[in-house]
């Protein structure tokens, strides 16, 4: 699997059918000016829902102090399940995103999706208000969505099939399909914003939002739109979204010390930590937003996917679809790869992947000593179709302080990664010239996007 997100389950699950070194240079800043504004992809707004809540800037406050999310899980009893933690969102607020009857009847997912989307236009200054006149000149045919989910409305779907098979069919809500669809999310979202632009949901696993950042980007670049809304929502805490990756020995099974289970790059990890949540961008053209006089909060520079061909779940052994992945980002970002010094990796905490990925990004930076890389996943645990959505944001949070988050529960480290800046449970400063977020999925799907400071 290309090291998936959920990428290499435990070793035999499926078979197959620290170191500071000399600063570098910053990002070609002169490459970048080249480029035509109506191309160049500057981001505006960030919208998430997390288990540390909505606030982007409090979500990474949480991570920069290495607080873990993952406890025991509340939402139903899971004592029957050998895995009975998560990183669920508790007593999530709306805060009065949408009306209180869509409130109560939409899935999770359908509501991480409205709440991250609106949260995000409002940062750009782009939401629907009656007086906000930026909203009113835009082209609304030229803004996109392109908010996408690994697997839907799974509640919705769960609970449908539970009243076919225990009451028969009239006892289906009539809302069971359009709920439990991947598109609705950014449907609704339009609907709710007048939106008329491409919309679309991507579901490529783990990979998603990567997948939807870099078709935004080419939505904006071909000129078909302004501004695209773009990321990932998962809602899969509920017992069929459980039992699946149980069933699929892909879990930790740690509950005598859920805080301690998600443990990438360490010797003693067994398997990956289910979380939940929405994390969405605003992506803009540098012309489009100069013109506005939006604040700009960085710069996508590009990005890339690529499908490893090997198999269902495991990573090739070689790297091979990965660090092509890292390439072709590089080369669409139109950076060489001394000038990245910060990556974002996917790593799950599975025994596989952990391994693969590493791997790969070695292949692709034979020279670590100048680079720090982290995992996000030791504190919020895996959240699946919304995970590279949620990381963006940790990346981009990571580009405005100056600050990395630490890497939890990294105590016993792998081979692999001798040598290489993991931010083991400590924080590091560092003033990032360009980073690169990794994430991968189920059936090979790998995805590599890169931000960097804004310069003029």
């Amino acid at each position: 699997m290309s090291m998936l997100s959920c990428s290499a389950l435990k070793a035999g699950s499926l078979k197959p059918s620290q170191k500071n070194s000399k600063p570098v240079r910053a990002v070609n800043v002169k490459t970048s000016a080249k480029r035509d504004p109506k191309k160049r992809i500057v981001i505006t707004g960030l919208g998430l829902c997390s288990v540390f809540g909505n606030d982007p800037d409090v979500f990474y406050d949480s991570l920069l102090a290495g607080k873990s999310g993952i406890d025991t899980i509340s939402r139903f009893d899971p004592k029957e399940f050998p895995t009975r933690f998560g990183g669920q969102i508790k007593k999530f607020n709306d805060e009065s995103l949408m009306d209180k009857k869509n409130s109560r009847r939409y899935d999770d997912c359908l509501k991480y999706t409205i709440v991250s989307g609106k949260k995000a236009l409002r940062m750009a200054g782009l939401e629907k208000e009656a007086n906000n006149a930026a909203y009113k000149k835009l082209d609304h045919t030229r803004v996109g969505i392109l908010v996408g989910s690994g697997m839907g409305g799974l509640t919705v779907f769960q609970d449908g099939v539970t009243n076919l098979v225990q009451k028969g069919h009239k006892k289906m809500s009539p809302f069971f399909i359009p709920y439990a669809i991947t598109n609705m999310g950014g449907a609704l979202l339009a609907i709710d914003q007048g939106f008329m632009g491409p919309n679309y949901s991507i579901s490529t696993a783990c990979a998603t939002a990567n997948y939807a950042f870099v078709s935004a980007a080419n939505h904006i670049r071909n000129g078909d739109c302004d501004v695209v809304v773009a990321g990932g929502s998962e809602a899969p805490i509920i017992p069929v979204g459980l039992g699946g990756f149980v069933a699929c020995r892909a879990l930790s099974t740690r509950n005598d010390a859920p805080q301690k289970a998600s443990r990438p790059w360490d010797k003693d990890r067994d398997g990956f930590v289910m979380g939940e949540g929405a994390g969405v961008l605003v992506m803009e053209s540098l012309e489009h937003a100069e013109k506005r006089g939006a604040k700009i909060i960085c710069e996508y520079l590009g990005g890339a996917v690529t499908c490893d061909a090997h198999h269902m779940t495991d990573p090739r052994a070689d790297g091979l679809g990965v660090s092509t992945c890292i390439e072709l980002a590089l080369k669409d970002s139109q950076i060489e790869r001394e000038q990245v010094n910060y990556i974002n990796c996917h790593a799950t905490s599975t025994l596989v992947g952990d391994v693969a990925e590493v791997k790969a990004v070695r292949k692709a930076f034979p020279d670590m000593r100048h680079v720090k890389m982290n995992a996000t996943k030791s504190m919020i645990g895996h959240c699946l179709g919304a995970a590279a959505g949620i990381e963006a944001i940790a990346v981009i949070k990571a580009i405005e302080r100056g600050w990395l988050h630490p890497t939890l529960n990294l105590e016993n480290p792998i081979k692999e990664v001798a040598g290489i800046d993991t931010c083991a449970g400590v924080k590091k400063q560092l003033d990032v010239t360009a980073a690169i977020s990794n994430s991968f999925g189920f059936g090979g799907h790998n995805s590599v996007v890169c931000f960097a400071p804004f310069k003029a």
